[in-house]
Protein backbone atom coordinates (compact mmCIF):
# COMPACT_ATOMS: atom_id res chain seq x y z
CA UNK A 1 0.00 0.00 0.00
CA UNK A 2 1.07 3.54 -0.76
CA UNK A 3 0.36 4.96 2.70
CA UNK A 4 2.88 7.79 2.23
CA UNK A 5 0.42 9.69 0.01
CA UNK A 6 -1.73 10.21 3.12
CA UNK A 7 0.65 13.03 4.05
CA UNK A 8 0.04 14.76 0.71
CA UNK A 9 -3.72 14.35 1.09
CA UNK A 10 -3.67 15.89 4.58
CA UNK A 11 -2.00 19.21 3.69
CA UNK A 12 -4.24 22.22 4.35
CA UNK A 13 -6.34 23.28 1.38
CA UNK A 14 -4.72 26.72 1.47
CA UNK A 15 -1.26 25.29 0.73
CA UNK A 16 0.07 26.56 -2.58
CA UNK A 17 0.33 24.10 -5.45
CA UNK A 18 4.08 24.76 -5.82
CA UNK A 19 4.78 24.10 -2.15
CA UNK A 20 2.68 20.95 -2.27
CA UNK A 21 4.49 19.70 -5.38
CA UNK A 22 7.85 20.34 -3.72
CA UNK A 23 6.87 18.35 -0.63
CA UNK A 24 5.45 15.61 -2.85
CA UNK A 25 8.70 15.42 -4.79
CA UNK A 26 10.71 14.97 -1.59
CA UNK A 27 8.31 12.33 -0.23
CA UNK A 28 8.39 10.45 -3.52
CA UNK A 29 12.16 10.78 -3.89
CA UNK A 30 12.67 9.43 -0.38
CA UNK A 31 10.55 6.39 -1.22
CA UNK A 32 12.45 6.01 -4.51
CA UNK A 33 15.80 6.02 -2.73
CA UNK A 34 14.77 3.27 -0.32
CA UNK A 35 12.82 1.22 -2.89
CA UNK A 36 15.43 1.60 -5.65
CA UNK A 37 12.83 2.87 -8.11
CA UNK A 38 14.41 5.72 -10.08
CA UNK A 39 11.92 8.57 -9.94
CA UNK A 40 8.71 6.55 -10.29
CA UNK A 41 7.25 7.43 -6.90
CA UNK A 42 8.42 11.03 -7.22
CA UNK A 43 6.67 11.41 -10.58
CA UNK A 44 3.40 9.84 -9.40
CA UNK A 45 3.39 11.82 -6.16
CA UNK A 46 4.08 15.13 -7.92
CA UNK A 47 1.21 14.37 -10.33
CA UNK A 48 -1.05 13.77 -7.34
CA UNK A 49 0.07 17.04 -5.74
CA UNK A 50 -0.58 18.89 -9.01
CA UNK A 51 -4.12 17.48 -9.28
CA UNK A 52 -4.96 17.68 -5.56
CA UNK A 53 -6.39 21.24 -5.51
CA UNK A 54 -8.73 20.36 -8.38
CA UNK A 55 -9.79 17.13 -6.68
CA UNK A 56 -10.45 19.01 -3.44
CA UNK A 57 -12.60 21.60 -5.25
CA UNK A 58 -14.47 18.81 -7.01
CA UNK A 59 -15.41 16.90 -3.85
CA UNK A 60 -15.58 19.59 -1.14
CA UNK A 61 -18.74 21.60 -0.51
CA UNK A 62 -18.29 25.21 -1.68
CA UNK A 63 -18.84 26.76 1.75
CA UNK A 64 -16.20 24.50 3.29
CA UNK A 65 -13.25 25.13 0.97
CA UNK A 66 -11.40 27.83 2.89
CA UNK A 67 -8.27 26.60 4.65
CA UNK A 68 -9.33 23.16 5.83
CA UNK A 69 -7.27 20.08 6.54
CA UNK A 70 -9.09 17.27 4.72
CA UNK A 71 -10.60 14.74 7.12
CA UNK A 72 -13.86 13.00 7.98
CA UNK A 73 -14.58 15.78 10.45
CA UNK A 74 -13.85 18.80 8.24
CA UNK A 75 -15.31 17.51 4.95
CA UNK A 76 -17.85 14.92 5.97
CA UNK A 77 -17.55 11.18 5.40
CA UNK A 78 -18.83 10.96 1.80
CA UNK A 79 -16.84 13.89 0.32
CA UNK A 80 -13.68 12.75 2.10
CA UNK A 81 -14.15 9.19 0.87
CA UNK A 82 -14.66 10.40 -2.73
CA UNK A 83 -11.66 12.73 -2.54
CA UNK A 84 -9.42 10.05 -1.06
CA UNK A 85 -10.56 7.35 -3.50
CA UNK A 86 -10.01 9.56 -6.54
CA UNK A 87 -6.61 10.70 -5.27
CA UNK A 88 -5.39 7.20 -4.47
CA UNK A 89 -6.65 5.92 -7.84
CA UNK A 90 -4.82 8.69 -9.74
CA UNK A 91 -1.59 8.00 -7.86
CA UNK A 92 -1.84 4.22 -8.29
CA UNK A 93 -2.64 4.53 -11.99
CA UNK A 94 0.31 6.86 -12.58
CA UNK A 95 2.79 4.82 -10.56
CA UNK A 96 1.81 1.43 -11.93
CA UNK A 97 1.63 2.73 -15.51
CA UNK A 98 5.19 3.97 -15.17
CA UNK A 99 6.21 0.65 -13.63
CA UNK A 100 4.56 -1.43 -16.38
CA UNK A 101 5.67 1.01 -19.13
CA UNK A 102 3.47 -0.91 -21.54
CA UNK A 103 -0.22 -1.23 -22.23
CA UNK A 104 0.02 -4.72 -23.74
CA UNK A 105 -1.43 -6.30 -20.61
CA UNK A 106 -3.91 -3.56 -19.75
CA UNK A 107 -6.19 -5.91 -17.80
CA UNK A 108 -3.36 -6.90 -15.48
CA UNK A 109 -2.48 -3.22 -15.05
CA UNK A 110 -6.10 -2.32 -14.20
CA UNK A 111 -6.34 -5.24 -11.77
CA UNK A 112 -3.19 -4.08 -9.99
CA UNK A 113 -4.37 -0.45 -9.95
CA UNK A 114 -7.73 -1.41 -8.45
CA UNK A 115 -6.22 -3.77 -5.87
CA UNK A 116 -3.55 -1.24 -4.84
CA UNK A 117 -6.19 1.48 -4.66
CA UNK A 118 -8.42 -0.63 -2.40
CA UNK A 119 -5.55 -1.69 -0.14
CA UNK A 120 -4.17 1.85 0.17
CA UNK A 121 -7.65 3.27 0.72
CA UNK A 122 -8.30 0.74 3.49
CA UNK A 123 -5.05 1.71 5.23
CA UNK A 124 -5.75 5.44 4.90
CA UNK A 125 -9.28 5.05 6.25
CA UNK A 126 -7.96 2.98 9.16
CA UNK A 127 -5.45 5.70 10.03
CA UNK A 128 -8.14 8.37 9.63
CA UNK A 129 -10.48 6.37 11.88
CA UNK A 130 -7.80 6.07 14.55
CA UNK A 131 -7.06 9.81 14.39
CA UNK A 132 -10.73 10.67 14.84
Amino acid sequence: PFLYIYFILKFASGTSRNELMLWAFFFGLTIDIFADTPGMNAAATVLLAFLRPSLLRLFTPRDNLDSIIPSFKSMGITPFLKYTTASVFVHSLALLSIEFFSFTSIWLLLLRVISCTLLTLTCILAVEGIRR
